[in-house]
């Protein structure tokens, strides 16, 4: 066998990876745990409004916080770095009065 054109570097896939899909944890202070998964280039506002969404809250009621820094709605798991099974902070933010 010759090292000829068909090595393949298991760590080399880095092109169609970008697009992979990844596994986001939500997680609340409660310790409720949402999972989605989601392509690195999508936007996590998308993320923001699904959550917000399952859990019946506004989203403006809603901080996303990702190693403690609050997800901005530009932002996707590319530009933040983020890897398979990373978890996403949520914090509902109480508005004033109870029924």
């Amino acid at each position: 066998m010759s090292d000829g054109d068909h090595t393949q570097d298991p760590v080399e896939p880095k092109a169609e990876d970008a697009n992979a899909p990844i596994n986001i944890k939500v997680t609340t202070q409660t310790g409720e745990e949402v999972f989605f998964k989601i392509k690195r280039n999508t936007k996590l506002s998308k993320l923001q409004g699904a959550y917000a969404t399952k859990v019946g809250k506004d989203v403006s009621s809603i901080r996303f916080l990702y190693e403690g820094h609050r997800v901005q709605e530009s932002d996707t798991p590319a530009s933040l770095d983020m890897e398979d099974n990373d978890t996403i902070d949520v914090m509902v933010e109480q508005v004033g009065g109870s029924a």
